[in-house]
């Protein structure tokens, strides 16, 4: 059927832990050729990030293509949207977490509400040249502003966390005397 949207594309990167403290990667992408389980998790980890890296560089955002998160039944968000506007590359990755990256194409719509998100790629009408995947695209102006925020219970850097407004001083005021009944 002519005119018809083809579904999103997903992948998903992981690093997982085991018992004997070792780790190892999988991509979703079966083809993907993934290094053997070692103790060494901070390579296994550069490794899965640069993999990532690799399947942004190479895909293009297609744009006869239907929001993945839609067919996830929105997983990757909470707050429910209708799947509207052109589709991006977006890369979904929570630092506090670090052991799963999700390069997904999304539209528009989905993109805002969803956490910890970085947008690497825009669909070009049919025609045009997509930009070179290498250099991040800027977020649309519907999503907040990525503001570094203080973890709680005191885990944040000093230089993570905003700095505190002036104290503001208040006029002294004398003392009230308690009446006695």
């Amino acid at each position: 059927m002519p005119g018809s949207r083809v579904p999103g594309r997903t992948w998903t990167v992981r690093l997982t832990g085991h018992a004997d403290h070792s780790a190892s990667v999988t991509c979703s992408t079966e083809a993907c050729r993934m290094p053997p389980r070692s103790k060494d998790t901070a390579a296994l980890k550069r490794f899965a990030a640069e993999h990532v890296r690799a399947h942004a560089r190479l895909a293009t955002v297609r744009p006869d293509t239907a929001c993945a998160c839609r067919a996830a039944q929105c997983a990757l968000h909470e707050a429910r949207t209708q799947c509207t506007g052109s589709n991006l590359l977006v890369l979904v990755h929570n630092p506090a977490v670090g052991q799963v990256w999700t390069l997904a194409e999304i539209c528009q719509s989905c993109a805002p509400l969803i956490a910890h998100t970085a947008i690497l790629g825009r669909s070009q009408p049919q025609g045009r040249q997509a930009p070179t995947a290498a250099a991040p695209v800027p977020a649309p102006a519907t999503a907040p502003a990525a503001v570094p925020l203080p973890v709680a219970g005191g885990f944040s850097s000093p230089q993570a966390a905003p700095e505190a407004p002036a104290a503001r001083r208040r006029p002294h005021r004398p003392a009230r005397q308690r009446r006695t009944p």
